[in-house]
């Protein structure tokens, strides 16, 4: 018999992790998860299976950098200049 691996066997990997946060937040928000049938007016089309795959490998990868303790990627925005008046103008009273 193959001798066990000398890790800890109580620790989880970041893998295992992020895949029970990607079952609860799917789980919540409904993701993945085909569009139930109603009566009267519906929407768009349900998603196709692969589009449904592609929306949980998404949130996978997004979980397990949140896991990893990356983070979102921040949006990087330009700072707005200040708005001056054009020179020669005086404000109103």
């Amino acid at each position: 018999m193959d001798a066990l691996p000398t890790m800890n066997l109580g620790a989880r990997r970041n893998e295992d992790i992020a895949l029970d946060l990607l079952k609860f937040v799917a789980a919540t928000a409904g993701v993945g998860r085909p569009a139930a049938p109603s009566t009267g007016f519906s929407g768009a089309a349900g998603a196709k299976p692969d589009e449904h795959v592609n929306q949980l490998l998404e949130l996978y990868s997004r979980c397990l950098k949140a896991v990893q303790g990356q983070g979102p990627e921040p949006a990087i925005q330009a700072p707005e200049p200040p708005i001056r008046a054009p020179q020669g103008w005086t404000p109103l009273p």
